[in-house]
């Protein structure tokens, strides 16, 4: 994975700049939250993900219904950013948080080939799943589950990682 900082991290000592911590984080996250933009008009929606390590680039894949305001945003302008949070807890008294956070941009795309939205909700069974064998069987058995669902895959251009305690 490569690591793309558009601007320079105010507080350079919170920087997580090793790519093996950056994904740790990705890998453990359950929730990621996108900004999206159509139009001048922002939306953000917060989604769970499958992570995918790859030689070429890492991705992201997410499901949703086959119809919506993100698929709309998401058809007229495919770039977005988005951040996974690792929330380590407040702590008390000293008026902090304890975190780790990776900010990632890329370009959404709809999956749209059955065997590629099969593997991508392999990834995301994987991924969230502690005892995933019994899901796949579940989910990517029926025919009707892969049609009945529209997949993004999100192609990630560009990370940034911060680290508070």
């Amino acid at each position: 994975m490569s690591l793309t900082s558009r601007y320079h991290m105010h507080k350079q000592e919170a920087e997580i700049t090793n790519p093996a911590a950056i994904e740790a984080v990705l890998r453990a996250g359950r929730f990621a939250t996108l900004a999206l933009c159509r139009d001048g008009e922002p939306y953000v929606v917060t989604m769970n993900y499958g992570f995918e390590p790859a030689h070429a680039g890492a991705t992201l894949y997410f499901h949703c219904a086959n119809a919506g305001l993100k698929l709309d945003i998401i058809r007229a302008n495919p770039r977005a950013c988005g951040t996974v949070v690792e929330d380590r807890g407040y702590q008390m008294g000293k008026c902090s948080h304890s975190y780790r956070s990776v900010v990632f941009w890329g370009d959404v795309a709809v999956v749209e080939d059955t065997e590629a939205k099969r593997h991508a909700l392999e990834v995301m069974i994987g991924h969230l799943e502690d005892d995933p064998d019994g899901v796949r069987r579940r989910v990517l058995a029926d025919p009707r589950r892969l049609a009945g669902v529209t997949i993004l895959r999100l192609t990630i251009t560009g990370l940034t990682g911060k680290a508070g305690q």
